[in-house]
């Protein structure tokens, strides 16, 4: 007997089909037109807006331009999903490549374009989504380290969202366990290997990852604010992209773990997981970007703005305001009737 367990929402939870309600209330809506829109797309909102806001707020501290993160964002969602989905197609050959596979065809299932079937990846992500940042800084006139820095904690966030996604879509769960808290999977799901028992639990993946995304987010402020005159103030060492490395560490620690312990299949190389790879790599790209960095640069950020590109607040014309001395001078204004001048 399980004493406790964590029981997966209904699968049809993971999908709304929101042309059937739209019909159901406006008849003339074309009733096989069904509109589904996905929980996963949903949370996968959520977390970017959730990221800009943060995002924006730290940025803004810094000298920023208000929600000037925004034109970044652009940049940087945009190529962040076509790189996501690149490299989950290159580390998934054998799903989108071989006889029986429908590899380019985007209107039937399983194709290479069809993101809305599932299968993107956090690395390719970080990867696109980091050019992105690239050019939307070039563009805005940004110092990419200082933008780098402000969003890097800020995905933390974003991905312990999307995770959610993954237990409402029965997708990405760990070995079987028989934890407390092991969680609850139909039977029939695919990823389950064959000869497992009716009711065996399986590692919740996607809690640990949302747990250890918050502690890191946390772990973050902690490490690079300090105390300053009863305030939270940042740390002028952890500038030049150094917050970013911390990131990197930190979740490339965290993914490397999960990874070991995921149950659906991989390729691998060398016997370990191409995520686990990835994830290595980004431990070491984050050591370098601090190392590098602390040895490179020695001060402060002079600003968030490259040289030229400073933003500063418009400014208000003096004859557009209005003070008290303005009634003032009406008051004491003498008519033409008192002062002696001729009325009309």
């Amino acid at each position: 007997m399980v004493p406790l367990s964590i029981p997966s929402p209904p699968i049809d939870w993971s999908v709304y089909y929101v042309g059937s309600w739209i019909h159901s209330w406006l008849p003339v809506w074309p009733a096989n037109f069904t509109l589904p829109v996905h929980f996963y797309a949903l949370i996968i909102l959520v977390g970017i807006i959730v990221s800009i806001v943060v995002t924006n707020f730290r940025l803004t501290r810094r000298g920023g331009e208000p929600w000037i993160i925004i034109d970044i964002s652009l940049w940087t969602i945009a190529l962040g999903i076509i790189v996501a989905r690149a490299w989950h197609v290159v580390t998934h050959i054998a799903d989108y490549f071989g006889p029986g596979k429908n590899t380019w065809n985007p209107f039937l299932p399983g194709a290479v374009w069809n993101i809305w079937d599932g299968g993107d990846a956090i690395f390719g992500a970080l990867l696109g989504g980091a050019l992105g940042v690239l050019i939307g800084s070039r563009i805005a006139g940004l110092r990419f380290w200082s933008v780098a820095d402000a969003l890097a904690p800020t995905l933390l966030l974003a991905q312990a969202l999307g995770r959610l996604g993954n237990y409402f879509n029965h997708e990405l769960f760990g070995l079987p366990t028989d934890l407390p808290w092991g969680l609850e999977i139909e039977s029939t799901n695919k990823a389950i290997p064959a000869g497992l028992p009716a009711g065996t639990l399986f590692q919740p993946t996607f809690l640990y990852e949302i747990v250890l995304n918050l502690i890191g987010f946390v772990a973050i402020m902690l490490i690079t604010h300090r105390r300053r005159g009863g305030q939270w103030v940042s740390s002028p060492f952890w500038q030049w992209g150094k917050v970013l490395g911390l990131y990197l560490i930190w979740y490339g620690a965290v993914r490397s773990w999960l990874e070991n312990i995921r149950i659906d299949p991989s390729q691998t190389h060398l016997g370990i997981r191409d995520n686990v790879w990835g994830a290595i790599g980004a431990i070491v790209v984050g050591i370098l970007i601090i190392a590098i960095q602390t040895r490179r640069h020695s001060g402060i950020e002079p600003s968030v703005y490259v040289p030229g590109r400073q933003w500063t607040p418009d400014t208000v014309d003096s004859d557009d305001t209005y003070s008290d001395d303005d009634d003032d001078a009406e008051v004491s204004a003498p008519s033409p009737a008192t002062s002696g001048a001729r009325v009309p």
